[in-house]
């Protein structure tokens, strides 16, 4: 079924079936030119022969069959053909020992041969039932076993021909199909790879100058005019954040110093404090999410129980929830282990918690489950919050989108830029639903071992 999908073998098929046509025609044509014009030229000059004849004919028999017995014995390409009988049906003259019984019918095809020398040598005739005045009856007829002949050579060719050929375009189908996936793969595996992070990747180029050659050069110079821009504003953010870092500490260490215990002047310096120690946050965010999508992350990828893993981080943010009044459940099963960073799987679980806490009200409930899709392991975190409106759902995961409901609430908007580019580290695919109420955070993760390209889907549009 995929390989009817592809253009390339549908477009081999086509080409196949129109030459199949071409071919028929040709065929359809020379056998038009070869046989059917040359034997109606013969059932003229038989028709024109038996009018002639019933033209002279005055009732006297053996006149015409004189005639007919010339007519058989002179010299011709074709050899002639006849029989006469009376009235009554009695055979005055032929010069074939034996004749079929006819159907009344106008014109007939009979094996001359059989009914001469009572053999089976397939000599075909055409011959020609006329009637005469008197109610006599005249058969006469050609041999057209040349063009016989002739017609089932081209029939046997046409089958042949068209049967190789169908065969060969198939050959050539499957070929060009297998020559131009080859190079569309190439293709379609450096987008992936330039999709999941690696703006190094580049199409291939295998040196013939052809086409694809062609639009290779095109595609790694655009990617290399990507590259150079996404490095130019990585390099710039990073530069920023590493630069302010230094003074942050310093602005940070120098208030804690300046502190005093209480009063309006401590308090004053103490919300300095937080308002650094929010940058410093916002800073290091920044600086790892570049890292992760970059590929500059060392990750230390290991089996990971998940459910432990969860287990760790609901004991981490339960009291944080039990202050608030939201409840925490936690529906694991049995074990199931993915292949993944464990620090970096535990950050991804701790942002979507803390993201949930914030935004569920007092007295509502927060879900952690695992369930086993198909081969892969499905991590779901939902909340009985406000939820996110159809429009905003799409932008979930931007750096720095923060939604109507995120006004007020701590926050810059980079825990879920962060928990996307972990999704997309161990390939794994991530889905934002409307829980109604809440929001429902999926995450699939492939088989350990498998390889895969990472996906981002909203789930209004369903699109990846």
């Amino acid at each position: 079924m995929k390989l009817l999908k592809s253009f390339s073998f549908r477009l081999a098929a086509t080409y196949a079936l129109l030459f199949s046509v071409s071919l028929a025609l040709v065929l359809g044509t020379y056998q038009l030119v070869s046989i059917t014009l040359p034997r109606n030229a013969v059932k003229a000059a038989i028709e024109a022969e038996a009018e002639t004849f019933a033209a002279g004919y005055r009732g006297d028999a053996r006149a015409l069959a004189r005639r007919l017995e010339a007519r058989a014995g002179a010299p011709s390409q074709l050899a002639g053909f006849h029989l006469l009988t009376d009235p009554a049906g009695h055979v005055v003259s032929t010069n074939l020992p034996s004749w079929p019984a006819f159907a009344g019918r106008r014109w007939y095809s009979l094996e001359a041969d059989i009914y001469r020398d009572g053999d089976e040598d397939d000599h075909e005739a055409l011959v020609l039932d006329r009637g005469l005045a008197d109610g006599s009856r005249l058969m006469i007829g050609r041999d057209v076993e040349e063009l016989d002949d002739l017609e089932e050579a081209i029939g046997s060719a046409a089958l042949y021909l068209i049967a190789a050929t169908l065969l060969l375009a198939t050959a050539g189908a499957l070929l060009m199909n297998w020559a131009i996936g080859r190079r569309l793969d190439a293709v379609s595996g450096t987008a992936r790879r330039v999709i999941g992070g690696d703006l190094a990747g580049r199409v291939p180029i295998n040196g013939s100058g052809d086409d694809f050659d062609r639009l290779a050069v095109t595609l790694n110079l655009m990617l290399d005019r990507v590259e150079a821009g996404v490095e130019a504003v990585r390099t710039a953010s990073d530069s920023v954040a590493h630069e302010l870092r230094t003074p942050l500490s310093r602005l940070q260490a120098s208030l804690r110093k300046a502190a005093p215990g209480d009063g309006a002047d401590a308090s004053d310096l103490y919300d300095a404090i937080d308002e650094a120690d929010r940058l410093q946050s916002l800073f290091d965010a920044v600086l790892r999410i570049s890292r992760i999508e970059s590929g500059r992350h060392e990750a230390h990828f290991a089996d990971v129980n998940l459910a432990a893993l969860i287990a760790d981080a609901v004991d981490l943010y339960g009291p944080a929830a039990e202050d608030k009044g939201v409840s925490l459940a936690q529906s694991t099963g049995d074990a199931p282990i993915v292949r993944g960073d464990r620090d970096l799987l535990f950050q991804l679980v701790a942002n979507l918690l803390d993201n949930a806490i914030k935004f569920t009200p007092t007295g509502g409930t927060i879900r952690l489950g695992i369930t086993h899709q198909g081969v892969g392991v499905r991590l779901i975190v939902s909340d009985s919050g406000h939820g996110v409106p159809a429009e905003a759902m799409e932008r979930l995961g931007e750096r720095f989108f923060r939604g109507a409901a995120a006004s007020g609430a701590p926050g810059v908007g980079l825990g879920l830029s962060l928990v996307r580019a972990i999704v997309r580290l161990h390939d794994a695919s991530i889905v934002f639903r409307d829980a109604r109420p809440g929001l429902e955070v999926g995450i699939t993760f492939q088989p350990r071992g498998a390889a895969g390209s990472a996906k981002v889907r909203d789930a209004r549009s369903g699109h990846l």
